[in-house]
């Protein structure tokens, strides 16, 4: 398995303080990347979606996969 280093700074994490999570973008050489992630438990962090950015806007179905998945947690259903 091959591993690459990549490098990102604090100020690349965005709020959505409506949902409660937050978004961290990393870009490196081959492209960019979003982690959708939740942490406020107690008990971990839990994340929610990651992906590959493939163009400018976020696609609605990585948002709405996302959103799918806040609900379960919060549900107890995860």
């Amino acid at each position: 398995m091959a591993l690459r280093r990549v490098t990102f700074s604090l100020d690349r994490v965005r709020d959505f303080p409506e949902a409660g999570v937050r978004e961290i973008r990393v870009r490196d050489a081959i492209g960019a990347y979003r982690v959708i992630y939740i942490a406020t438990f107690a008990d971990a962090i839990h994340v929610l979606h990651a992906f590959e950015k493939k163009t400018q806007k976020t696609a609605r179905r990585d948002l709405e996969l996302a959103a799918a998945r806040l609900r379960q947690l919060k549900r107890g259903s995860v």
